[in-house]
């Protein structure tokens, strides 16, 4: 699993934490941003959007967004869960997010 990130992107860093949280060693590729690497031939490969964060499975399905990929995270390692299970709870934590 590879983590198209930058280190001052707070929704990238919203997939380490969760990619931490599930402890997950996932390899870590970094597009300067500031830089515009995110715009580059070969990042735009992986997410034509020219987003950050991008999140490459092992066959090679590239996920995007990072809340979609934290909800992806949580089910398919449901342990620890992201989500409490009070509905209400629920909601304030995406509210959050």
């Amino acid at each position: 699993m590879i983590l198209h990130s930058y280190f001052r992107s707070s929704a990238a860093w919203r997939v380490r934490i969760v990619l931490a949280l599930k402890g997950v060693d996932a390899e870590l590729a970094f597009q300067h941003l500031r830089r515009a690497e995110q715009l580059s031939p070969a990042y735009r490969a992986i997410n034509p959007q020219g987003l950050i964060p991008s999140l490459v499975l092992d066959d090679g399905t590239v996920l995007t967004q990072s809340l979609a990929i934290c909800e992806y995270l949580d089910e398919v390692l449901p342990d620890p869960p992201l989500l409490p299970g009070d509905p209400v709870e629920r909601a304030q934590v995406r509210a959050f997010a």
